[in-house]
């Protein structure tokens, strides 16, 4: 690449990583999906699968030793406030407002694709960066960009109960309130077979408690759980209030 197509990644590193990369190929190959390499096999070799097996393991470790250091909670529940941390959409959410994706290269049909495959990317993009941060700056720098853009996020998911399967503590919260076990029904499906999207409501007695989207029934009755939830607490929040 030349200094003017290279000059945007620096930016990026001193204006949202903190400092500039000695190899700032770590970091454009952390930003290129496959799909740009086969379309460029002649001048692109590598895409960032690699780093982000690499990131991945290094996200995993800094959570897992923030996690051992600072809390007594039981192995289940750390195990579970983890995978709150660490899963797609909270890394992708991550990406999204560090702002890189217009760096990311990716073919002319990945620039067209569906939200979900949108999210996908910038995830594995986030863990592929902490890859590049990790060979260039070492652990602790890569441990502290986790700290602070994945591990911020702790209190809130603590507080919120969001770390708790959604569809168990619906259970809990629909049984203890209606005397009711939530029932889930299929509304809507949308899309080819290999590109479905579900959308799902999730009823306690004659209630619709919430409304779920997404690309497979399980995760599509999530997300309708964590709505009916967000309902309960609303309804709960305002009786507080009367």
């Amino acid at each position: 690449m030349s200094g003017m197509q290279i000059a945007p990644y620096q930016e990026f590193a001193r204006e949202k990583l903190g400092f500039e990369y000695d190899n700032i190929d770590y970091l454009v190959t952390a930003l290129t999906h496959r799909s740009y390499v086969n379309e460029h096999r002649k001048s692109v070799s590598e895409h960032n699968e690699r780093l982000e097996f690499l990131g991945d393991a290094v996200l995993e470790l800094a959570v897992t030793d923030y996690l051992y250091k600072n809390f007594t909670e039981s192995e289940g529940i750390l195990t579970s406030w983890r995978a709150a941390l660490v899963n797609t959409e909270s890394i992708g959410v991550a990406g999204d407002l560090l702002g890189y994706e217009p760096l990311i290269r990716m073919s002319r049909g990945e620039k067209k694709g569906s939200a979900r495959a949108r999210q996908q990317i910038l995830a594995n993009a986030f863990e592929a960066l902490i890859g590049s941060i990790y060979l260039e700056k070492g652990y602790d720098a890569a441990a502290d960009f986790v700290g602070k853009h994945i591990l911020s996020k702790l209190e809130g998911i603590v507080a919120s109960g969001s770390w708790r399967d959604p569809k168990s503590h619906l259970q809990e919260v629909s049984q203890r309130i209606d005397g009711e076990t939530p029932v889930y029904k299929v509304l809507e499906e949308e899309g080819p077979d290999h590109d479905k999207i579900f959308t799902l409501g999730v009823f306690v007695g004659q209630k619709k408690m919430g409304i779920g989207e997404g690309p497979s029934k399980q995760v599509a009755q999530q997300k309708a759980a964590r709505a009916a939830l967000e309902a309960y607490q609303a309804i709960d929040s305002s009786q507080k209030k009367v």
